[in-house]
């Protein structure tokens, strides 16, 4: 297959981009696209952790991703092979993790907090879209995601963002925002914004490559 068309999405915790990706794979067929996250790639530390030590390691750091294995794994699909990656449970311990089949797509979505950082695979990238939203806004769906569905405490959940989160979107992401194609204000909880721009982008790459 020809090499397909490589779009990076990155953006800090908060900003919406698991919500942003939703709404834009949903514009595509399975066969049309595929999703390699960087989540995946976690060096699996957390499961030898007490409470207190996984409160005070940092994950928010490029060195906790196996960026070696990221980047080969993207190589692999660019050359259209198929593979294999056991997916990331967000340090909890009650999750059988799944095996995750990817296979290889006209277009090859990348994303995660380190993607345009990790240079090889910046330089891969055909697109890249930066999904942003005020601080204020960004902790506090940090909170909710965090209480609710992740179950830490209120002060875990605050030590990690003023101690990890925030000091890693300042130094790893913010950065390459103004280098970025397309950078999207995600401060609206309604998702008629959200649907529009996935809207928008989804037409744009249809006419780029597949009409």
């Amino acid at each position: 297959m020809n090499k397909p068309y490589i779009i990076g999405i990155a953006g800090g915790s908060g900003s919406g981009k698991t919500f942003f990706l939703k709404r834009f794979l949903d514009h595509f067929s399975a066969d049309e696209v595929c999703l390699v996250s960087q989540d995946d790639y976690y060096f699996p530390v957390a499961h030898n952790m007490t409470p207190e030590e996984n409160k005070l390691y940092d994950f928010d750091k490029p060195s906790t991703i196996n960026a070696e294995q990221f980047e080969k794994d993207i190589k692999t699909l660019i050359a259209g092979e198929v593979i294999y990656k056991e997916e990331y449970t967000f340090n909890n311990p009650n999750i059988v993790p799944q095996m995750l089949e990817i296979k290889p797509a006209p277009i090859l979505i990348i994303e995660g907090l380190f993607i345009f950082h990790f240079k090889p695979i910046e330089e891969l990238l055909d697109m890249r879209i930066f999904i942003d939203a005020d601080e204020a806004v960004a902790l506090e769906r940090r909170l909710k995601r965090d209480l609710q569905e992740r179950g830490y405490s209120h002060d875990d959940v605050m030590y990690k963002w003023e101690n990890h989160v925030v000091p890693a979107y300042k130094e790893f992401l913010l950065p390459y925002r103004n280098g970025c194609h397309k950078v999207i204000i995600n401060n609206a909880n309604a998702a008629e914004g959200i649907q529009a721009v996935t809207d928008e982008i989804s037409q744009e790459l249809r006419d780029k490559l597949f009409s």
